[in-house]
């Protein structure tokens, strides 16, 4: 696999990840939405689909890792990070394409949403802003240890299942019938794990676009929530490394 390879298929595997899984975001939450109030298992469905379609777009490419923490988790287990920075380049860069597009997709349903009065209230917007939502997770409940060890639980059941299912031919990604897998794992994740903080267990999928939104013209949409925007990172990466170390002890 060459660098280009590598970065052109993490670039638009993640473009296409944030594309589909922000989007059904946008039609859950947004105002004149033909899907609006779908509800969380429309998420949940929607996130896994969205991964299953990535990964079997680019897997031939890159091995369609599309997340920082697969990344670092296979790069503990193979011992190899020489192509660590491109892989993460490329993720970041597709995430940030990926959550313009919905905001291009979705752009009707955003001035609507934003400029409506019912949304806005009679109060200044003070916090992360009514459609953050779409771009990055929030938690609940604020709590540093909880969401933190959230994030952390989440990604080491993502990344072990993506490193016990083998890798395809070119040992740096999944199969084709490993991408099915991968899509059945993250919609149980954000089924039984999703509740507390809405589950990033990717480092680009919520830093990315958190960005965007911080970037985009966008009316009245509020803060970004930089404060909470270091445990979607911090934590999948974690949960990347101890899922490769329970690898390497248990498995490998």
């Amino acid at each position: 696999m060459s660098t280009s390879d590598i970065f052109l298929g993490e670039t638009i595997g993640t473009a296409v990840l944030i594309l589909l899984g922000g989007g059904v975001c946008a039609a859950v939450t947004l105002k004149a939405s033909k899907a609006r109030g779908a509800g969380w298992l429309a998420i949940t469905f929607g996130w896994g689909f969205a991964v299953m379609t990535a990964v079997y777009m680019t897997a031939s490419l890159s091995g369609a890792h599309l997340n920082p923490a697969v990344t670092v988790g296979i790069a503990i287990k193979d011992g190899d990070w020489s192509n660590v920075p491109v892989y993460i380049a490329g993720q970041m860069l597709g995430a940030m394409i990926g959550a313009a597009l919905v905001w291009v997709a979705y752009y009707g349903q955003f001035q609507a949403h934003l400029t409506d009065p019912e949304t806005l209230g009679e109060e200044p917007i003070e916090g992360p802003g009514p459609v953050l939502g779409v771009f990055s997770t929030g938690p609940e409940i604020r709590n540093t240890w909880q969401n933190l060890a959230t994030e952390i639980i989440g990604t080491v059941v993502l990344v072990l299942a993506v490193l016990t299912q083998g890798l395809n031919d070119s040992g740096k990604g999944l199969g084709v019938i490993g991408a099915l897998i991968t899509a059945f794992v993250v919609v149980s994740i954000g089924l039984s794990l999703g509740g507390p903080t809405g589950y990033a267990i990717n480092p680009a999928r919520d830093l990315g676009p958190r960005i965007v939104h911080a970037l985009l013209p966008l009316p009245n949409k509020g803060g970004s929530d930089w404060s909470y925007a270091w445990i979607p990172v911090a934590g999948p990466l974690i949960g990347g490394a101890i899922a490769a170390g329970i690898y390497n002890i248990a498995f490998a």
